[in-house]
């Protein structure tokens, strides 16, 4: 299992850590454990509700695909580590593995509550 940690820019959530196994999803593990990620689209890589910033581990994640590097490109303050949630798969759960995920502040962007 690989260790997920998310990390809030809103300071009022604390950081938490789950853990993952190869074909779990970034945004629906933080929905099973109580953690809010904007999503619209029913992750089907059709907007940039969900994004985030992959800190570290992006090596243990499915490749971007040239339609969520397209829909990055629309969302609010995309960077070289932003990634598609919804579109974000675990493929590497060898044991002592971290993944930083730095979600942006929910309340700057509309999106569906869950």
């Amino acid at each position: 299992m690989v260790v997920v940690k998310y990390i809030f820019e809103d300071t009022k959530l604390a950081s938490q850590e789950v853990t993952g196994m190869v074909g779990d999803n970034i945004l629906e593990l933080a929905e099973d454990n109580g953690m809010h990620i904007n999503s619209n689209c029913g992750m089907v890589c059709a907007c940039s509700t969900c994004h985030v910033y992959i800190e570290r581990g992006e090596d243990y994640l499915t490749e971007i695909s040239d339609a969520e590097e397209d829909f990055i490109d629309r969302a609010i303050n995309p960077r070289i580590e932003s990634r598609l949630s919804c579109q974000c798969n675990i493929q590497d759960d060898d044991e002592n593995k971290i993944i930083e995920v730095l979600v942006p502040d929910q309340s700057q962007i509309i999106g569906h509550e869950h």
